[in-house]
Parts: C-alpha cells; structure tokens; sequence
C-alpha cells in the first residue's frame, strides 16, 4: 500500500503540469514586438480577414444549393451567432493584450495542455487557409485569361493521378504565397499599409457592386415564379447559417495583433466590433443584390457576382468585380500569413514549441523565422496539395477555439484577481492548480485541513462571521449562501470550473441527441424528448450554479455583457456546428491532434517555461494549517516547509488570529 503512494503522488503532479496557467508579467504593454497598429490599421486587418473569397464565392455557393434567396436570413444569423464569439475574444484581447489569440486565452485561463492543442489546430487552420485562398486567387485570375496559364503547365509541366495531391502543380499560387511572405517580413507596419491598399480597392469594389447590383434589382426574382424566397424552407435557412458563420472567422487577426496595437484596450474591442458589423453588412447586402440582379436557380457558384454582371450585359462590371475579388483574397492571405507566425511565436516564447520560432528580427521586430518558414510551408501545399478535400478541416479547429475561449472568459470572471505575491488563478482548473500549496487541498471538506502559503491571505477567515467578509470572485453569493451552505466550503472559484466542465459535457451531449438522435441513432420519441430534456436540464443547472458565485469587479477594460449567459450559447452553438462536420473531417482532426501530443510530451512539458518556473514557486519561508473548530472560530498553526513537522505557531499570533 506504501509503494502505492509515490505513483499516486507523481501522477498527481503530472496532471499539474497539464493544467498549469500562464503567469502573466506585471506590466502587460510591455513586449519586443512594435507596437504601430491604430484602430484602423487593426479593423482593416479584421475585414480583410473576413471579406475575401467569401464573398465572392460562397454567397452564389449557398443561394443557389442551399438556401435560396433565403441566404440573406441566413448570413443574419450566423453574424449574431459570429458576434457572441467576437466578444468572448474583443474582452480577452483587451484584458490580456499578447499576442497568440486563442491560444493566449487558453494559457492564462484553462490550462496548459489545453492552450497548446488550441494553438496546434489554429496553425494548421491557417496553414491550409492559405493555401486554399492562393489557389482560388490562382484559379480565379487564370479564368480571367481564359485558362491559359493551366493549359501551359498541363503541357510543359505535366499532370499527377495521386490521391490527395493536386491534378497539376499550381506555381502561381506558390509564387503569390512566397511574394506575400516576403512583404510580411518587412514588419507590421508594411504589412498594415499593403493591407490598406487591398482593403480600399476591395471595400470600394463592394460599394460599387451594391450601388449598380440595386439599380439592376428585380423584384420578381424573390417571386413565387421563380421558387419564391425561401424555396428550401427552414432548414435551408440554417443549413445555410452553418456555413455562412465560416465567412466571419477572420477576426481572430485582432486579437492575434493585440501586442502590435498601440492602445489595445480600446483599439482590440472597437476593431472587432467594426469590423465584425462592416462584414456582415457586406455579406447581407451582396447577397440581397445578387439574388435580386438574376434568378437564384440560374447562378453560377464558382464565380456567382462577375457571371450575373456578364448575364446582365455588363462585361465591364463583371471585370471590375473579379479585380476585387483578387484583391479581397489577397487580403486573406496577408492576414493568414500575418497571423501565424505570432501564434508560432507565442507558443514557441513559452516553451512549448522550438525555441527558434521566438527570435524577433531587431530591426523589423518581427518574428521572421516563423514567417519565412511557414510561409514556405504555405506555398508548398499550395503547389502540390488537393486542397478541396481538407478545406472542410478549417472548420473545426476554428470552432473548437471559439469554444475554449468562451468557456474561458467564465473561468476567468470567476477568478481571484492575480495578486504579486505567487500567483494562484483560483479555480482555473478542475485538478489542483499548479503553484501547488499556494491554494487549499482541492475538495477539502469543513472536518480537512486547509493548507496556506500566505497567512495574511487567509486571516481574515478566522474568528470573523463569514457573510460579514468581503466576497472574492468564485467565492458563493451572500444571498443564496443560507439555501446553499455546502458550496461555501470550497475554495473561490472551484465550483465554477466544475460547472464549467458540467456545462460543456451536457452541451455536447445536448447537441449530439439533436444532430444524431433521428438520423444515426433512431431513438424514439419518448427517449428523444426525455434525453433532449434531461440534457437541458444539466446545461441550464450549470449555467445557474456558476451565476451564484461572485463575479470579478468591473474594469476599465471591455467586459462581454450577460456573463455566464452569453459565452454559454457561444459554447452550445459552436458544439452543435462541429457536430454537424463529416466524420471524415473528425478523423482527419484525430490524426493532427496525436501528432500535436507527440510534439507536447516530447518537447513542450519539458521546456515549458511554467515548468522552469516551478521550484522558485515552491521556496516558501512557511506555511500555515487552519485546524476548523466546531464555532466560527478556528486554530492556526504555523508549518515548516515540506518535509518538516508541525510545530506550533507563536502564542501571540494564535490569540490574534482568535480576536
């Protein structure tokens, strides 16, 4: 039984190190990076991430094989359905003002572990993004020529029969990705004013599409004649809604950009908010025009808005709108390349990926190496990749972090502020926290010892009547205390991870009855109802267990309204979209996340800097033990630094610890 204790012990300090948290410096603006960006310069960034092939591609995509005119209804949805993650990601980016987005918010939230599987999938998301952006560009810009650069290289280059590799190697998508990429080592502020011109250009594309697409409207193709508004019904309409919400995942680029931003407490919130607003209005409006100029049935969805200008008898327009279309994706590829490598050299200045990642070039103050080498890791799947099969894989790893960082901003509204002395993110992860010793024993009970690096910290609990103390975040409403007393006796914050967890788990047991309950599953009704209702129960009681703690006090900083309410449907709506991708998709994710653990365990646990951080943590000069009493007062005993015994505290300071 003894020999069993070690390993318990070790395993116990294992699932630390997993769910460790990032301790942030004092003085958050202070960085290696530039910080040149303006609220322009970053809501640029935001529409040129969101308003690229989309809009020129997907709106004839979805209008005529899934929604119909309808379409309009659908990209109203899914921009709401978009703005509950953009405000989860403007409060973090205001509050934690460092570069990596989702990953970052992970980090300094949920856990270690966690953060890196977040930024494992984002690189890969923006690494086939920008391939498969190239490749439209390329393919768009070739029918411009009537498809002679394809014809040249079928000829003079040859083909390829492999599975998973391209009919053709496309030279001129790689040959855009390399030019990119080397107008982004130039520095941010290079990159931002290059952006700028293909965001006007772009911008001003759009506004000359709706002015001359609403003079050429007809209302009779929203008509019954032509298969009326809504020919696919409702669920058309959030079919439609499931794959326009991947129009609006560009924004993340702000927050990515927040170390670059000059004041990026007010810059990050109102640059999302913009630009999230100017893209949904883009995408809404088009999407009117485009269904009004020609009948929905007869578009052309490969390049839907030039063809219906060249239907219409308006070749001109139908060339100025394929200009703009490659300048809108050349937006999206500058902001892929843009963000990447700051998500490469977050993960790689905290130690969890190769040290050579976070060399920031001193002139520039860019991080070049990433840039140069998944910029040259972009440009040859461009060439030789069959893209359209792993386009679909975009999906999920964008939606698995809208979900972390939603489920983040609860945890972090339910945390202790981070005081100087160790730091203790109270409650931010179900296992202990991984300063072990700076928080109590996790589920200590009213009869368990209490165990305290600060003795100050935790006087105040002793002989003082508990609903007269000033009530830290995580710690249980003074008002629902007498109707919930057990929950008072652990520690702040520790019930809302729980629930947190609780929260997710129902969520994806909720969306997995309504997405395979009828299809895959075949329940029957009375099973189907009483699951879906026991499900929603579980969800809802979660949600009303984490609203019954304290929250943290409002900052000067941005703060999401209607917490926990708000990141909670962000989390339940993100879940039932990753349920609805195909299974192949899934397998595909599986793959790329044993990889990414091959990478954690065999490199990033190791030098992680928390982990370098560790034994300083630990160098304590005593601690303190409160023995609960059956009264509200307790006995507070001093102790030695493991391994020493207990030894008792001075008189003195035990009789004031009793006044």
């Amino acid at each position: 039984m003894a020999g069993r204790l070690p390993r318990s012990a070790d395993l116990t300090r294992f699932c630390q190190k997993l769910n460790r948290v990032k301790t942030l410096e004092d003085d958050m603006m202070e960085t290696t990076f530039n910080r040149c960006l303006s609220t322009v310069d970053l809501t640029l960034l935001g529409i040129g991430g969101m308003v690229g092939s989309g809009l020129y591609v997907l709106t004839g995509t979805v209008a005529k094989e899934i929604a119909g005119p309808a379409v309009v209804v659908s990209f109203i949805i899914a921009g709401f359905a978009s703005l509950l993650a953009a405000l989860c990601y403007a409060e973090f980016g205001a509050r934690v003002p460092k570069t990596g987005s989702a990953y970052m918010f992970t980090y300094v939230s949920m856990g270690e572990i966690w953060a890196f599987l977040i930024g494992w999938n984002v690189l890969l998301e923006y690494m086939i993004g920008g391939a498969a952006v190239a490749r439209a560009w390329s393919a768009y810009l070739d029918s411009i020529f009537s498809h002679k650069i394809k014809n040249f290289t079928e000829t003079h280059v040859g083909t390829w029969q492999v599975p998973f590799l391209a009919h053709y190697p496309d030279f001129l998508a790689a040959g855009v990705l390399l030019i990119a990429t080397a107008f982004i080592s130039f520095g941010a502020k290079v990159s931002s004013w290059l952006n700028h011109v293909f965001s006007a250009i772009s911008l001003g594309v759009i506004l000359f599409i709706l002015i001359m697409g609403f003079i050429l409207a007809e209302p009779k193709n929203w008509s019954a004649q032509e298969g009326g508004f809504a020919p696919y019904g409702l669920s058309g309409i959030m079919a439609g809604t499931a794959t326009c919400f991947y129009a609006f995942v560009g924004f993340d680029v702000i927050a990515a950009s927040s170390e670059e931003a000059r004041n990026p407490q007010k810059a990050v919130p109102r640059a999302i908010a913009i630009s999230l607003g100017l893209a949904a209005g883009a995408y809404i409006l088009v999407s009117m025009v485009l269904t009004l100029m020609v009948p929905w049935h007869t578009l052309d969805p490969d390049s839907a808005l030039a063809d219906a200008f060249y239907r219409r008898g308006y070749s001109w327009a139908g060339f100025i709108v394929a200009a703009g279309s490659i300048c809108a994706m050349n937006t999206v590829l500058l902001s892929n390349l843009f963000s990447l490598p700051r998500i490469v050299y977050a993960m790689a200045e905290d130690g969890l990926f190769f040290r050579v990642f976070s060399r920031v070039h001193p002139r520039t103050q860019v991080p070049v190496i990433g840039i140069v080498v998944f910029g040259v890791l972009m440009a040859l799947m461009a060439l030789i990749f069959d893209l359209e099969a792993l386009v679909q894989f975009l999906s999920i790893g964008t939606l698995q972090a809208y979900t972390f960082v939603a489920a983040s901003i609860i945890v972090l509204r339910f945390q202790q502020e981070k005081s100087a002395a160790p730091p203790q993110p109270a409650g931010s992860q179900p296992s202990p926290g991984p300063n072990e010793g700076a928080g109590p024993n996790e589920g200590a009970g009213p009869s368990e010892l209490k165990e305290y690096e600060s003795f100050s910290d935790k006087l105040q609990l002793v002989g003082t009547d508990k609903a007269k103390v000033h009530r830290e975040p995580g710690q249980l409403k003074a008002v629902f205390e007498p109707y919930l007393e057990f929950l008072s006796d652990f520690y702040p914050g520790e019930v809302v991870t729980i629930a947190v967890v609780t929260l997710m788990v129902s969520a994806i047991c909720l969306c997995s009855i309504l997405v395979f309950g009828n299809t895959h599953l075949h329940l029957p009704t009375w099973s189907y109802s009483l699951l879906l209702l026991l499900f929603s129960l579980g969800f809802l009681l979660s949600l009303l267990l984490i609203w019954v703690h304290e929250q943290q006090e409002s900052t000067k900083t941005f703060q999401i309204p209607l917490v926990p309410l708000t990141p909670a449907l962000s989390i339940l709506l993100n879940i039932y979209l990753m349920l609805k991708l195909s299974y192949m998709t899934w397998l595909r994710f599986s793959v790329w996340l044993i990889l990414g653990l091959l990478v954690y365990f065999g490199y990033g646990i190791w030098h992680s800097k928390e982990n370098l951080r560790e034994p300083t943590s630990r160098n304590v000069s005593a601690r303190y033990v409160v023995f609960p009493s059956s009264s509200l007062e307790e006995t507070v005993q001093a102790v030695q630094p493991n391994p020493q015994p207990l030894t008792e505290l001075p008189d003195m300071v035990t009789e004031e610890a009793k006044r």
